[in-house]
């Protein structure tokens, strides 16, 4: 009798060969075979009625008609045929798309984590139907984000005509995101603040607390966090100026200083769970510079070679076959760090739960002989999952934590330090750092002053997000599901909506642009929260809680529908309708004032009567969101010169007086009227007046 396993990566091939033998006959698909149609209404290739989607489908291009032409032939040879595709929602999508077209009688499903001769006989063994509700929530999610990207880009992003190419259900809310922090940190005006600190001779620096009481029992807080990268440098309660800063040192070096408190404790850390998609991609963001796409491309390698289970999962879960063979290992290597019973995981909640943690599929495979059958990347993200598994199942670990409070006068220092009494879990994964040890001291035990110091720093603008810290966010937001954040990150970044800086993403002013015209044509889409729901309704879907049609129909007929028409006339109407989109493209429209805009018009941003102190061009009006109200200043109306460095201090802030004021350049007259669209030819000066803070110059 002659089998017929279908599987989706022909990377697959030659371990599962090798595990089946002769009697398989075993063919890839390449991934999808069929896609929706480019026809009918917006080339959705659906139609959706009032109670029914009707989708048509066709192969996928040149590729996929010669793939199913194979695909046929081999169905002729065989007497049973298995979908061994992935086992996911996509991977349903794609058995039954293949069912569908090869046209195959009761094909059975095999669904394995790990491509391991266990494994993959036990899931032949264990065959199933098709699930027609993971398929349901498949065929939901592809016309959902057809219907959203399709319509929206035609409609919306294309009539903007700003060079944008399109705009997608989960790529809009990430970009949001983006240029959410982007605008937290154009509008961030740094602050001058001193760190104030004292060092003894007894060997330990402390550093100046305000308020704080010698009863006080503040918590000790973790060293470092998941992905071991170290925290802050301590530094003291913030102080605001250089008299306050100078008072508290002379205080300091006035008055004598005695130990008011001491604080010690024990304390574990708990070992972190297995990996999971997201954290994967943080991990190796952090230890090995992967992006999240090279991330999924090598743990796509180490899969298909059978070295790890399945690596789009949102599950920390581990079988107990694993998890004895982590504590058979640690007996023959580290019997110390057993603990006495198995470490388990809870997951999130909402997570889908469909597979294991990524794990190695042999804990026991000598690392000598895969460093000589692997790639560079690929071994060195095959021992990232090693270590973190192994990890996850080892003792915690163990810190003795120590808090000293000292006074001098009426001011309190504070002092805390970090021993690893036993590494535990950290032997592997180390994301703990000790901290210096401070000496034996007793409560009033006299201290010898040898040096206090006001260092003097400036406030930081919220950081961009690095790669992993995005997916990370995206994680926590529920913006797409694991096997979306890689793909999402490379879209942006191909559409040049993003580029990488010095490792931290920044939005591009096409990326601003476009966001700041769908946060104003296309509010609620773009909201993450509102991502985040659409995500739950198609776990439901999946569950079969919800009919995919009629929920499908319901959210176009309710919302989409209505909200694009909305939008369409927003930028097609007339141009008092038009006003908040025109200020939301400003930047785009910035070199083409006065230029049609396809068969519209959009009116620019609100210029001001005023001039930028630096270049004279005239100040535009800038609207941005802050503590939940919406900010007013004003900036420099060319886009590119507000990226010099000299422009920095070149904006003005709304006050409670209705004027506007700069830390740097003083007072504004209040603005009286906006001129929308109109030619300087000649520009008045703006009005300043004596500053308002004797702050120094930042140069």
């Amino acid at each position: 009798m002659t089998n017929l396993l279908l599987i989706e990566s022909p990377g697959k091939l030659k371990k599962l060969s090798q595990i089946l033998g002769n009697d398989w006959i075993i063919k890839a698909s390449m991934g999808h075979v069929r896609e929706l149609a480019d026809d009918g209404e917006d080339a959705l290739g659906f139609d959706l009625t009032d109670d029914a989607v009707q989708c048509r489908y066709v192969p996928r291009g040149a590729k996929g008609k010669k793939v199913l032409a194979d695909l046929r032939q081999a169905v002729k040879q065989a007497d049973r045929v298995f979908l061994g595709c992935d086992g996911d929602r996509e991977g349903e999508v794609i058995s039954w798309h293949l069912a569908q077209e090869l046209r195959l009688k009761n094909p059975q499903r095999v669904v394995y984590h790990e491509i391991t001769a266990p494994a993959v006989r036990q899931a032949i063994a264990q065959s199933r139907p098709l699930d027609a509700n993971l398929i349901a929530a498949g065929r939901a999610r592809d016309c959902l984000d057809k219907l959203v990207g399709y319509k929206g880009s035609k409609h919306i992003v294309w009539k903007l005509n700003i060079g944008a190419k399109s705009m997608g259900r989960v790529q809009s809310a990430t970009l949001h995101l983006l240029c959410q922090r982007e605008r937290e940190i154009q509008v961030f005006q740094p602050q001058d603040f001193w760190s104030v600190w004292v060092e003894y001779g007894e060997g330990f620096r402390a550093f100046y607390r305000a308020k704080l009481q010698a009863s006080a029992r503040s918590p000790l807080a973790d060293s470092a966090d998941d992905t071991g990268e170290p925290k802050d440098a301590p530094e003291s309660d913030r102080v605001l100026s250089q008299i306050e800063a100078d008072r508290l040192v002379e205080i300091a070096q006035t008055h004598p200083h005695q130990v008011t408190l001491v604080e010690g404790k024990m304390a574990s850390q708990a070992p972190p769970p297995p990996f999971i998609t997201s954290t994967l991609q943080q991990a190796s963001g952090a230890k090995l510079h992967f992006s999240p796409d090279q991330t999924m491309r090598v743990a796509q390698s180490l899969y298909e070679k059978g070295l790890i289970t399945y690596m789009r999962t949102d599950s920390v879960a581990l079988s107990p076959e694993f998890c004895q063979n982590v504590r058979d290992w640690l007996e023959a290597n580290d019997p110390e760090n057993i603990p006495q019973q198995v470490t388990r995981y809870k997951s999130h909640k909402g997570s889908q739960e469909a597979h294991e943690a990524i794990r190695p599929t042999d804990i026991h495979r000598p690392s000598t002989q895969l460093r000589s059958e692997l790639t560079a990347e690929d071994f060195a993200l095959y021992v990232l999952i090693w270590k973190r598994s192994v990890a996850s199942q080892c003792h915690p670990a163990r810190l003795r934590k120590t808090r000293v409070v000292t006074q001098s006068g009426s001011l309190y220092w504070e002092a805390r330090g970090q021993v690893i009494e036993f590494l535990g879990y950290a032997r592997y994964w180390p994301n703990l750092q000790a901290d210096a040890q401070l000496p034996v001291l007793t409560q009033g035990h006299p201290l010898t002053l040898q040096r206090t110091q006001a260092d003097q720093k400036q406030t930081q603008p919220p950081p961009r997000y690095s790669e992993p810290k995005l997916v990370q966010l995206m994680e926590r937001k529920a913006i797409g599901r694991p096997s979306t954040y890689a793909p999402t990150l490379k879209i942006l970044k191909e559409r040049s909506y993003v580029q990488v800086v010095k490792g931290k993403l920044q939005p591009t002013p096409l990326g601003l642009d476009l966001d700041a015209a769908l946060e104003k044509l296309l509010t609620k889409l773009i909201d993450p929260t509102f991502t985040a729901e659409m995500e739950q309704s198609l776990d439901r879907i999946a569950q079969g809680s919800i009919n995919w049609e009629h929920w499908l129909i319901g959210w176009n007929q309710q919302y989409f529908a209505p909200a694009l028409e909305q939008a369409q006339k927003l930028v097609l109407g007339k141009p008092t309708e038009r006003q908040a989109v025109g200020q939301a493209v400003g930047q785009a429209m910035g070199q083409t004032m006065g230029q049609t805009m396809g068969q519209i018009e959009l009116p620019p941003i609100k210029l001001t009567e005023h001039t930028c102190p630096v270049c004279c061009q005239p100040l535009e009006e800038y609207t941005y969101p802050k503590d939940g109200q919406q900010k007013v200043m004003l900036r420099c109306s060319d886009r590119k010169a507000r990226q010099e460095s000299k422009h920095k201090d070149a904006v003005y802030f709304h006050t409670a007086k209705g004027s506007f004021w700069s830390p740097k350049f003083g007072d504004l007259q209040p603005v009286t009227e906006l001129i929308l669209g109109q030619t300087h030819q000649s520009q008045p000066t703006p009005t300043a007046r004596k500053k308002r803070s004797t702050r120094p110059s930042k140069r």
